[in-house]
């Protein structure tokens, strides 16, 4: 863990997690944690500072989480969720707008539904010096997603290694399980079983990500009954019905990816149940109970990697971070 100081990420644009290093995000996970058990402490790291949200397309847990985390680290928000009553519904760029709000903003985050266009945004803000950090652009990137799946694995594994991570559902239109796996692939060492129809399974590329990476594989399966069982995490998924050519199919193969009490029985009793929200009916509401439930863990923990992750583009320091030596929880490497 590297001490207080200067951050590594300062001024820095995240577009995508491929820009940091390995050491840098489990940094960003251990401030997010750090976060998470001081955070008296940390109330007024960023006073002062003002995040504009640029939120071109609908989101509940990512705008408020980052808005959320702004306020708790002391600073402001302002923005918009929509564009119906901003300037961009009388035409104006993205450049532009993220142009004027770069006058008055030292941090923004900005999520739209065309791929490319968290970097249109990010050389845009360059010559004011205000990092842009995607909050998900299209069908390419969700970083700051990932990063909460992480800090979850890891708050429940105790680790980012050695592991077998189920994925089901929609694998292939997913942009979230796409980020998780490849940015997985880079602590190596994980077995990803992929649990989907045939109409959805994981493109290509993605699996020659795997292919690539040092001690990683895959195995590509229909049922989620007969591996539910081997399984270290469960990362659940929406398969929706617009993905499909026959009607008659999806409603075959709904329930198949449906996870239940009793899908969950046949789990080991440590297994962590993962879902980037929202659900519709994909994981039962009878689940949320069981102690393996995760996912309302993973929108706590995207608030927490937000707010790590502002200071540290912000590079505004962490109040107490560092002044102890802080122990690793049991069984995390």
């Amino acid at each position: 863990m590297r001490s207080s100081g200067t951050s590594p990420l300062a001024g820095s644009n995240v577009i995508t997690l491929d820009t940091l290093s390995v050491s840098d995000i489990e940094w960003l996970l251990d401030r997010a944690r750090y976060m998470g058990e001081h955070r008296a402490a940390v109330y007024g790291a960023c006073r002062g500072r003002v995040l504009a949200t640029l939120f071109y397309e609908p989101s509940t847990r990512t705008r408020l989480s980052f808005e959320t985390g702004m306020i708790r680290l002391g600073g402001n928000a302002v923005g918009f969720a929509g564009t119906g009553q901003s300037s961009v519904s009388k035409g104006e760029s993205i450049a532009d707008t993220v142009r004027t709000v770069a006058a008055y903003a030292d941090v923004i985050a900005i999520r739209h539904p065309k791929e490319g266009a968290a970097l249109v945004a990010a050389r845009a803000a360059e010559r004011a010096g205000v990092p842009v950090i995607n909050a998900g652009d299209g069908g390419h990137m969700h970083p700051t997603q990932t990063l909460a799946d992480l800090a979850t694995i890891r708050q429940r594994c105790g680790r980012l290694t050695d592991l077998t991570v189920g994925l089901c559902g929609d694998l292939m239109f997913g942009r979230t399980v796409h980020s998780l796996i490849e940015t997985l692939c880079r602590w190596g060492n994980i077995h990803f079983v992929l649990v989907s129809p045939p109409e959805l399974r994981v493109p290509q590329y993605v699996l020659d990500r795997i292919d690539k990476a040092s001690g990683c594989s895959y195995e590509q399966v229909r049922d989620l009954a007969g591996v539910i069982g081997s399984l270290d995490v469960l990362y659940m998924t929406r398969v929706q019905k617009e993905r499909f050519f026959s009607e008659d199919e999806y409603v075959r193969l709904r329930d198949t990816y449906v996870l239940d009490r009793a899908r969950l029985a046949a789990a080991r009793p440590d297994m962590a149940v993962l879902h980037p929200l929202p659900r519709v009916n994909e994981i039962a509401t009878d689940v949320d109970a069981d102690p393996r439930a995760a996912y309302f863990d993973q929108v706590a923990n995207g608030m927490l990697v937000r707010m790590a992750l502002m200071a540290a583009v912000l590079d505004d320091p962490l109040p107490g971070y560092g002044d102890e030596k802080r122990q690793t929880p049991a069984g995390e490497q």
